[in-house]
Parts: structure tokens; C-alpha cells; sequence
């Protein structure tokens, strides 16, 4: 019995044809809005929670502190959204 190979032409030693390099993908558009975002809430979170710490109690009064937590995770979400940037 003999084999049949897809390709009648090549030997079965043969190398594959070069891979043609490809174009980098552009970035999502919705990256750079959303990891700017992601920054830009996580400071004004902070900065609103130490300007109103003292009276008002914003934004979340039930956190107290825990408020530095929320504004530094939505800060690295950001961040961490800045890998994906090409």
C-alpha cells in the first residue's frame, strides 16, 4: 500500500513554507478610554475621600479607610491595563 500524501510534490523530509510575518494588531478601542478611566476614578476616589474624610464622609462612609484600598485597586486595574497597550 502506499501513502498519499496532501501534497503530491513535496517529499516528506520537506520544510514548511516561511512564515510571512504579520502586521501587529492595533489596540482595542476601547483600551486607552478604559484604562484612563480606571486611573483617573481610582485618584479622584482617593483624593475626594481625604478632602471629605473629616465632615462629609465621602465617598463610601462605611468603608472609612478601606476607601485607600478601592481608589489604589481601580488605580492598578488601570495599570495593569497599560500591558495590554501596543
Amino acid at each position: 500500500m502506499s501513502e498519499k500524501s496532501p501534497n503530491p510534490g513535496k517529499k516528506k523530509g520537506d520544510a514548511a513554507a516561511p512564515a510571512v510575518p504579520q502586521k501587529p494588531s492595533a489596540n482595542p478601542r476601547w483600551l486607552v478610554p478604559t484604562m484612563l478611566t480606571l486611573m483617573l476614578v481610582g485618584l479622584a476616589w482617593i483624593v475626594i475621600y481625604y478632602l471629605t474624610s473629616q465632615n462629609l464622609g465621602l465617598p463610601v462612609p462605611a468603608l472609612e479607610n478601606w476607601n485607600l484600598l478601592v481608589g489604589f485597586v481601580l488605580i492598578i486595574a488601570g495599570f495593569s491595563l497599560t500591558t495590554r497597550w501596543k
